[in-house]
């Protein structure tokens, strides 16, 4: 138990009725969560404002309100506390409440609209190999060493997200690698945490549907980076454009790392197979089994993490070169016929470009690239057709499929995607909406030596349709397809 004048330390208070020597048990946004000594606060969602439900936290037994506008009835025995902004404020009271947790460990943010996923988790499992206990917060999963524990979003909410941090810190946890997304930094749900370092991968189109303007997306990655204190480093990717807007305010420590460019930390590829990539980094050669150039500037970026937190760089090389590639994440299924399948998350235009460049980078002139992709619905609808003219240009064959069609009509999701084809492309593509059969007639169309991608969902196993979570697990059905039609 603590008192709300301890959790409200470092909070902007407009103004305050009542006392702030209450008992406080815990803090919540959700009055669903609310029970007696609960501090609410009345956070505005961008469907939901928490003002509404003041009157449902007080009954539940709320003892203070914390909130942007004072109700017009203020009730006897509750303390009421105004402030700026409800979101940031809430951020802050967790981490006063949980008794910042963020600050008892090594806490690592990775932002960038591809590759959060594979650095987070690959220096997870780096940092494991080399003998620490370590936490992991992504979009798949979070751990706290051997523990794993369902994902709900790419970034919790503030309460959760220090509740985390604190088992982490009981348990011992030297380090957290997090992913850190553009929604997570407006919505404030990173406010009150200490950081010791933030990567920038990098900013490609996605998100629109949010931030309306890519100028607002690239401005919310910069507030993370623009809020890490001097203590922490910020490396960015100087192989993206926007790496230098990234460190133009931060107090941090800026250090860099590309694949092409000039940078403090580089990477080059002397082979890139399918049997993995052959690197020279900071002039040590290494072997990994992930593929792909943007694999080779996400392991740089994992390796520059590391040497920067002071682990020796061949101890990190040879732990990278024993690596898998996270689930879903360029995961290869070979059939016993010779086909080549692979599943990826790329669901943006350019990761899918990412991957089908890699794919035709390895394939002989002879193999047939043949993609199934869909495009979420109820997100940005803007990219849909620039999906599909992408994985026309750089394939064989291409099956349009639904996602996760949402609340949307899959079939208007995929003729908005069929706009971006062009006229004499028509002949190679193909609509269904069925996920399924859209991935058994792509394996039907293929022959040994060619590769199937399927691509958009990566780790995910279900498929949400008119708000409906349905059992589909991309691997699990490629495999079932190969082994039944490519024995």
């Amino acid at each position: 138990m603590k008192l709300l004048k301890d959790i409200l330390y470092r909070v902007r208070i407009e103004q305050v009725v009542g006392s702030t020597n209450t008992a406080i048990e815990q803090v919540a946004f959700d009055s669903r969560k609310v029970v007696p000594f609960t501090a609410f606060v009345a956070t505005r969602g961008t469907q939901v404002d928490g003002h509404a439900f003041i009157d449902k936290a007080i009954e539940s037994g709320a003892g203070a309100i914390v909130c942007e506008e004072l109700p017009a009835e203020l009730k006897e025995g509750i303390t009421y506390v105004r402030v700026v902004d409800a979101a940031a404020t809430l951020g802050i009271m967790a981490a006063n409440f949980f008794d910042h947790p963020s600050k008892k460990l090594k806490l690592i943010g990775i932002t960038g609209t591809n590759g959060k996923t594979s650095t987070a988790t690959l220096l997870f499992r780096l940092f494991r190999s080399l003998g620490h206990k370590c936490g992991l917060i992504s979009t798949v999963e979070m751990r706290i060493g051997q523990r794993t524990i369902p994902s709900t979003h790419t970034t919790p909410d503030a309460v959760r997200l220090n509740e985390l941090l604190a088992e982490m810190a009981s348990e011992r946890v030297a380090y957290c690698f997090m992913e850190v997304s553009s929604h997570s930094v407006v919505q404030e749900r990173i406010a009150g945490l200490h950081f010791a370092a933030g990567v920038f991968m990098n900013i490609t189109h996605d998100h629109l549907d949010y931030h309306g303007t890519f100028a607002e997306y690239i401005k919310a990655k910069k507030r993370f980076f623009d809020q890490l204190p001097a203590s922490a480093f910020a490396l960015v990717n100087a192989d993206d454009p926007n790496s230098a807007v990234m460190l133009q305010n931060t107090k941090a420590t800026k250090r860099s790392f590309a694949v092409k460019n000039m940078a403090d930390h580089r990477a080059r590829i002397i082979e890139n197979q399918l049997t993995g990539l052959h690197l020279n980094i900071d002039g040590h050669d290494m072997y990994s089994r992930l593929i792909g150039e943007f694999n080779a500037s996400n392991l740089l970026a994992v390796y520059t993490v590391a040497t920067l937190l002071g682990e020796s760089p061949l101890n990190v090389l040879t732990a990278l070169s024993d690596l898998q590639p996270p689930r879903g994440r360029f995961q290869i299924v070979r059939s016993t016929g010779g086909i080549i399948g692979i599943v990826d998350y790329a669901h943006t235009p350019d990761a899918l470009k990412n991957v089908l460049s890699t794919i035709n980078d390895v394939c002989g002139e002879n193999e047939q690239v043949i993609t199934i992709v869909g495009c979420g619905g109820d997100r940005d609808r803007t990219k849909r057709p620039v999906m599909a003219r992408i994985a026309t240009e750089l394939s064989s064959h291409v099956v349009l499929t639904s996602d996760n069609p949402r609340s949307e009509d899959p079939m208007a999701i995929l003729s908005e995607m069929r706009e971006g084809v062009q006229p004499n492309d028509q002949s190679r593509v193909w609509v269904n909406v069925d996920r399924r059969e859209a991935i058994r007639q792509a394996v039907g169309m293929a022959k040994s030596g060619d590769v199937v991608l399927v691509a958009g969902k990566g780790h995910e196993t279900y498929q949400e349709i008119a708000g409906v979570k349905h059992p589909f697990d991309d691997v699990a059905v490629l495999k079932e397809t190969l082994d039944l039609l490519h024995k």
